[in-house]
């Protein structure tokens, strides 16, 4: 696994390799972001997969910002046609345990250390709950985004992945088009999209976006 840290590897590639060598379906968990995160990376990986979706995010400010994505989510699911079901696994409200890993990184810009902590924090629930579970694979959907860097999410879930005896499934979501297909499967379903990632720093920055000052993006 070691040589994934390297630079300039085409994540895509390495998926697509994956793909091509299953030998059947298999179980895989995915961290999901949000409802039009996961849209195309659900439409796409259940073609391959029974599919569980883990809704881990305690990032997210405010609460009723993490109870409206939830329920997004759920939508979405439950509106897919799928070759394989998907199933849908939802967590407590937990903003505490975010908040003290990102204790001393507040100040940092969006895309920073802070944003790395959250990163582990959430891949790390699902490595636990994929291999508790005995999955196949687990991964996140967070590189779909623009924002995102994929090598940084990669570097993570495989180094969680080995911890934990799961296999990280490597991708960069955003490549075929996938954040394009995102943003038209939400219109398609009808799926709320909001403008910034999740937690309070995340939006006290899009809200300087917005008002034309400095704002910091991967």
């Amino acid at each position: 696994m070691e040589g994934y840290f390297l630079n300039n590897i085409n994540y895509q590639k390495v998926l697509d390799k994956t793909l091509d060598g299953l030998d059947g379906p298999k179980k895989l968990l995915i961290h999901s972001c949000c409802a039009p995160c996961s849209s195309y990376v659900l439409e796409y990986l259940s073609e391959y997969f029974y599919i569980t979706v883990l809704y881990y995010n305690p990032n997210i400010f405010p609460k009723s910002e993490y109870l409206y994505r939830i329920e997004e989510q759920k939508k979405l699911i439950n509106a897919l046609n799928t070759k394989y079901p998907i199933e849908f696994v939802g967590t407590d409200y937990e903003p505490e345990r975010f908040y003290s890993r990102i204790r001393g990184l507040e100040n940092e810009k969006e895309g920073g250390k802070r944003c790395t902590v959250c990163y582990r924090l959430r891949l790390e629930e699902a490595a636990v709950k994929a291999s508790e579970s005995g999955f196949d694979y687990y991964t996140t959907t967070l590189s779909i985004s623009p924002l995102k860097d994929a090598k940084r999410l990669n570097d993570i879930g495989v180094e969680l992945g080995e911890k934990y005896g799961v296999n990280y499934l490597i991708s960069d979501f955003k490549k075929k088009n996938g954040y394009k297909r995102s943003v038209e499967l939400s219109k398609e379903y009808g799926l709320y999209r909001q403008d910034y990632c999740g937690c309070v720093y995340s939006m006290t920055e899009r809200k300087k976006q917005k008002n034309g000052e400095n704002y910091g993006t991967e």
